[in-house]
């Protein structure tokens, strides 16, 4: 087990429908990292931005983007994290991908698909929790919108770190703030939020605020606004395990199930 994992969150502008852009402008950050990191994450669809067009950018668990991102997590041996268009069985995904620095892959496939942009008319939703074990913890990774349902994120006795990638819009950005603390003190876990920044073809700003809160729901990271660039935030196990055994709030926690 690590007590410690070091998080880098890249923070950048994506081209529109350009994957092989959006690649090499995420590696040329990537490779401009000099610490020692042991997961990177990257923002909602990262290979082309918030697209409706699944037809022409889906890629397979086998295409391009997903070996990229495992040829990355060897080379730098940090397992890389981020969601692109993934084509499976006749249906497009918007699906989280976690590249092992081993070549394993785990992934997640949204669940609240963003019925305001018509994301479910296009997009197929997931239906199933992924609990990703990783150097002796436990992360739960989401995507974007699935941030505005608590439910789905509750704490099962099975995670210590929630993840959003997220293409979250400006105007709107004081709720990603506001839910990505809910989130972590609800669950007192660690809640590592990362979003896009830019403006995308229809016309959509995006301004960032990447963030990290802790169980307490205190910012341990900061990014200036519309930044692009990187931050690396290190997350103590040690810290949610006396902060959950101190208070003891999640004991009292209400049990249901999803149907």
């Amino acid at each position: 087990m690590q007590d410690q994992l070091h998080i880098a969150l890249i923070q950048t502008d994506l081209v529109w429908e350009d994957p092989k852009a959006n690649r090499d402008n995420i590696e040329a950050l990537i490779e401009s990292i000099s610490d020692v990191v042991d997961i990177i994450v990257l923002p909602e669809m990262f290979t082309t931005g918030f697209t409706m067009n699944a037809t022409k950018h889906a890629e397979l668990l086998s295409g391009v983007s997903v070996t990229w991102m495992s040829k990355l997590a060897a080379k730098t041996q940090a397992a890389i994290m981020g969601s692109l268009i993934i084509s499976e069985d006749n249906n497009y995904y918007n699906q989280l991908i976690f590249a092992y620095p081993n070549g394993d892959i785990k992934s997640y496939k949204k669940r609240h698909t963003f019925t305001l942009a018509g994301e479910d008319k296009i997009y197929t939703a997931g239906t199933e929790r992924t609990i990703i074990e990783y150097k002796g913890w436990s992360l739960y990774p989401l995507v974007c919108y699935d941030l505005r349902f608590p439910v789905w994120s509750r704490f099962n006795n099975d995670y210590e770190v929630l993840f959003y990638v997220a293409n979250w819009p400006k105007p709107r950005v004081n709720a990603w703030d506001a839910l990505l603390q809910a989130r972590a003190i609800e669950n007192m876990c660690y809640c590592v939020g990362v979003n896009r920044v830019g403006t995308d073809k229809k016309g959509h700003e995006y301004s960032g605020h990447s963030a990290v809160y802790n169980t307490l729901g205190e910012k341990i990271s900061e990014f200036v606004e519309n930044e692009v660039g990187y931050r690396i935030v290190v997350l103590n196990k040690e810290h949610v395990v006396n902060t959950r055994q101190k208070f003891k709030f999640l004991n009292d926690r209400d049990t249901f199930s999803l149907e």
